[in-house]
């Protein structure tokens, strides 16, 4: 069987990829998480891991070639009678030019150069993996380009994904429940009228999941890490993708989650991969020699399966009390992965807060004025939220370095202030759509923007780019009447600001030269931030220079 290796999406602005380097070349054989060439973006250098286990048969774009995200840049053959034609055919020029649809009438090879791989999308620079809701297309039917093939679902938004080519569907190789990491395939198209006959063939498509498992020794070294099944489940969220300054590949953390190793012993382990890195081979030659070890990851295998563990814990204090006044609520799709995400975001950044305080009488005067003719001119109600909004632009403009996100031990400074507004949804989830460009909007555009991401959020409306891309958040906390809130940073954001209820406050002013009492309106404003890369004089300067902003506005400095 042949499988595409494709230019990965890098971003959701990513268009395209430099080739820097072939790790491995044609005929090398590889295992399944093997890096297999170093690509470079304009935004990061990363390595490319073979998709499954087998040999290299062709490579179809040079060292500094620069390739779309999405194109063909290699070939691997998984079969074990392939690579001996294989070799022939990779040296030889001929089927390099893509000429290759044309010997379709070939069914010998059925998952050939007609075979296009559907990939799970990435829907936000955040998001990891997506939930497979419904196949629309079948196993057979014939499709369009930009067809929908099927609906998935992400801790952020529900959406749909389109075929990225015409052609006929010959295999799903995922299924509706299943949790797909971000690149994964899950569902093959043939597009040449030849191949589209061993349609019916290629169905068993979904079988060949567990090739890699069958590499020779591994099967009867320990085959409970191969099991595709337990691979699938596993939930990598609490294993790190690196440390010490070595990466962990999905699998290698998938198995090691199934197996209940913690993040130490995942350290421990000798790697023999590319410049130390543990291997899948590594890891089941660690498991064979752990001995009756597995009493202790009893504990942690729960979460191999977050969707049963809040019902069996919350089932047995229901049935330890004995008595009726508990109500057994299992949380939903959403609120799970939310909940990872927190505890993923407290696990990430050590969190931070400070609290400032601004008299907003001159805003609260300006809308009081103001409101009638806006919303009748706008259509839509002025609240206080696009104020606050030009603030933390105001204050980003000043202390730049709040804008920040982290990679590795570079901190990445954004130059545009794209602001992640937090929104509640009618299920009682939490959405953050993104008011891109705030830093060259006015009050007036941002209540626009805000506006419409906000009906649209209610409404289950907003496209993946539209929650995507945020470098700092606001979240109004006081328009339910809380003072200020110390928040949770939306990763991989290092800082998120609180705005409390707006009060009418005694509080003392110099006039002529004397302290009087007067009442103002009044509001708490917090920063919450990552100590990682933003310090406590750097957070609080920020904030600082947000009140100033807050309280220069009123109806001689704002035109709406």
């Amino acid at each position: 069987m042949s499988i595409e290796v494709v230019m990965p999406k890098m971003g959701e602005s990513i268009q395209e990829g430099t080739i820097l380097r072939w790790v491995k070349n044609v005929g090398d054989t590889v295992e399944r998480d093997d890096v297999l060439l170093e690509i470079s973006t304009d935004k990061v250098d990363t390595e490319v891991p073979s998709p499954a286990a087998g040999t290299i048969v062709e490579i179809r774009a040079a060292e500094g070639d620069v390739v779309e995200v999405g194109k063909v840049i290699a070939i691997l053959s998984s079969d074990a009678t392939a690579p001996a034609p294989a070799p022939a055919a990779a040296p030889a020029p001929t089927p390099t030019p893509t000429p290759t649809p044309t010997p379709s009438p070939a069914p010998a090879a059925p998952a050939g150069a007609g075979d296009v791989d559907v990939v799970m999308p990435k829907m936000g620079e955040s998001i990891q993996e997506g939930t497979i809701l419904r196949w629309v297309k079948q196993v057979g039917e014939t499709v369009e380009r930009d067809d929908v093939l099927l609906e998935i679902s992400t801790d952020k938004v529900d959406t749909e994904v389109p075929s990225p080519a015409s052609g006929t569907l010959v295999a799903h190789l995922a299924s509706e429940g299943d949790v797909v990491e971000v690149g994964a395939v899950i569902a093959k198209l043939s597009t040449g009228a030849a191949v589209a006959a061993p349609a019916p063939a290629a169905a068993p498509v979904t079988a060949p999941a567990p090739a890699p498992a069958p590499a020779t020794a591994p099967v009867a070294t320990a085959p409970a890490p191969v099991a595709p099944a337990a691979i699938a489940t596993a939930s990598v969220s609490a294993l790190p993708r690196t440390s010490g300054g070595r990466f962990y590949s999905p699998l290698v953390r998938s198995i090691a989650s199934a197996e209940g190793l913690s993040a130490a012993e995942l350290d421990a382990i000798p790697g023999t991969g590319l410049e130390g890195r543990v291997t899948k081979n590594d890891m089941l030659a660690y498991l064979q020699n752990r001995g009756s070890a597995p009493v202790t990851p009893s504990a942690p295998r729960p979460a191999v399966a977050p969707v049963a563990a809040p019902a069996v814990a919350s089932a047995s204090l229901s049935t330890s009390n004995g008595t009726d006044d508990i109500e057994v609520i299992q949380m939903d799709r959403v609120r799970q992965l939310i909940a990872d995400h927190m505890v993923r975001s407290k696990q990430t950044s050590p969190h931070v807060t400070s609290v400032a305080e601004a008299d907003v009488t001159g805003i609260v005067k300006l809308r009081e004025k103001v409101k009638g003719s806006f919303e009748k001119r706008e259509g839509f109600k002025l609240t206080y939220t696009p104020f606050f909004g030009v603030a933390v632009v105001d204050g980003v403009k000043a202390f730049p370095m709040i804008n920040v996100s982290v990679d590795g031990k570079n901190i990445l400074r954004h130059r545009r202030v794209n602001l992640g507004m937090a929104a509640a949804t009618p299920d009682g989830n939490l959405i953050v759509p993104v008011v891109k460009n705030a830093d060259i909007m006015n009050v007036t555009g941002i209540a626009r923007t805000m506006n419409d991401l906000g009906n649209r959020a209610k409404a289950k409306k907003l496209s993946p780019d539209e929650i995507a891309g945020g470098t700092i958040t606001l979240t109004n906390v006081g328009s339910f009447g809380s003072l200020f809130g110390t928040p949770v940073i939306n990763q991989p954001q290092t800082a998120i600001i609180g705005i409390g209820a707006i009060q009418k406050r005694p509080v003392v002013r110099t006039l002529d030269g004397e302290d009087v009492i007067v009442i103002r309106s009044m509001v708490y404003l917090s920063i919450t931030y990552d100590h990682r890369v933003i310090d406590g004089a750097l957070a609080t300067q920020a904030l600082a220079a947000m009140v100033r902003s807050l309280e220069s506005m009123n109806e001689d400095t704002v035109t709406l």
